[in-house]
């Protein structure tokens, strides 16, 4: 599997909504990012992330999609 396009190398800091549903977008390709619009249905190599939030509060969405804790960021853009 290639690997997904970064659109940018540090997160997306967003306020997320309790009992909302968001989908992170994994490939890279979404004109809305952090979040999915679909544009992986292209390639059919990655999916959407589901997050539900459980509180509203500030959260920090990978740019990079190279974390190893999708949907969020874990420094993974900073790291050689």
């Amino acid at each position: 599997m290639t690997n997904p396009v970064s659109p940018q190398k540090s997160p997306y800091k967003v306020i997320v909504e309790e009992d909302k549903t968001y989908f992170w977008c994994a490939c890279g390709l979404s004109k809305k990012q952090p979040f999915c619009d679909g544009s992986h249905k292209k390639d059919g190599k990655y999916k959407s992330i589901k997050y539900l939030a459980e509180e509203s509060k500030e959260m920090y969405f990978c740019g990079c999609k190279m974390t190893k804790h999708p949907p969020f960021c874990d420094g993974s853009h900073s790291k050689p």
